[in-house]
């Protein structure tokens, strides 16, 4: 019999989440079960755990109190009854907040084939994982960047923005990059941006894009929303085009903000705005994981991880995420 710790959701989030809103328990798993392909027949370890944004509004959305928090690891497999599955290989499993748990197989991902011993597993949460599929199909398909095209992506430092900006200098455009602190506008400009601000620390948020590209945007990645948005969306280029994939400035709002009013610069510059989800693009994942893994092994793309040790410190770990402090994607090692 193993016993799992898992984190469940004690209490909804009012405003910013706290420690208090999480309770961690132990569990008692059941045996493994033998016989049919897809039986109960595989025990799971978590080794690396992943913190995202979106976890704040879908758990509102999707959860009820008492249940355990919903997110996505890497695991090994520790036991298994099923052929198709080799005990020591490493899968991506969305599992929800645990160091231990049983699984029939149907949703576990293998990683990239051709994935390379020296680099780091975490990276299947990261930039070659759901983030960096949302940047990668938010850029190429919502987008639709061009060569020559000027971007603009905010929370720039954070899992999908850096990517953004990267994927963004490969295809050939200009990027401009906002962060919340010196450090991360420092790492933009490691990593390839062409501009980049602290949009904490700017008189004219207006002035500071307005300086970084005079001629304006055609490409705006949206992480951000909000006042962000309402002062950016008037400085795209005539046509241009904004995905808008998180709104992360308003999760933690008690009363919803107001504005912005986008339908003068939408209707005037003729702007395409289209809000979107990375799994409408599920039966392709394939393809981007497969060149995602092609560019970070190239050199062309590169990884940052804010890694918190303890599967104890989730709760600390993903509001420190939400509050900002961590640099590229926020991992937590079991």
């Amino acid at each position: 019999m193993v016993t799992a710790k898992v984190w469940v959701l004690k209490k909804h989030f009012e405003g910013f989440p706290k420690t208090s809103d999480f309770d961690l328990k132990k569990i008692e798993l059941p045996s493994l079960k033998d016989g049919g392909k897809w039986m109960l027949s595989l025990l799971l370890e978590s080794v690396f755990l992943s913190v995202d944004p979106y976890m704040r509004p879908y758990s509102r959305r999707d959860m009820k109190e008492g249940d355990i928090m919903i997110g996505t690891q890497v695991a090994r497999i520790v036991e298994s009854k099923n052929p198709a599955f080799t005990v020591g290989v490493f899968v991506v499993a969305r599992s929800g907040w645990r160091t231990h748990f049983i699984s029939d197989g149907k949703d576990l991902q293998a990683l990239p084939s051709g994935w390379p011993e020296s680099l780091p597993r975490s990276l299947a949460l990261g930039t070659i994982g759901m983030p960096g599929l949302t940047a990668y199909f938010g850029l190429l398909e919502v987008c639709k960047m061009k060569p020559g095209e000027t971007v603009l992506v905010n929370a720039a430092a954070g899992a999908v923005g850096s990517v953004v900006g990267q994927l963004a200098k490969t295809g050939g455009c200009k990027v401009v990059g906002c962060a919340g602190s010196d450090d991360k506008v420092a790492y933009l400009k490691k990593i390839g941006f062409d501009e980049a601000f602290n949009y904490k620390t700017v008189t004219s948020l207006d002035e500071a894009l307005r300086k970084a590209s005079p001629d304006g945007y055609d490409c705006f990645f949206d992480n951000v929303g909000g006042e962000f948005a309402s002062v950016a969306i008037n400085q795209m280029k005539k046509y241009g085009r904004i995905a808008v994939c998180g709104a992360i400035s308003q999760y933690n709002d008690s009363v919803p903000q107001k504005g912005p009013y986008v339908q003068m610069p939408m209707i005037f510059k003729e702007l395409r705005m289209e809000g979107f989800l990375v799994t409408s693009w599920n039966n392709r994942w394939e393809e981007g994981l497969k060149a995602l893994l092609k560019w970070v092994v190239e050199g062309k793309v590169k990884c940052h991880e804010q890694v918190t040790e303890g599967f104890e410190n989730m709760p600390a770990a993903f509001i420190g995420m939400l509050k900002g402090e961590n640099l590229g994607k926020a991992i937590v090692k079991v």
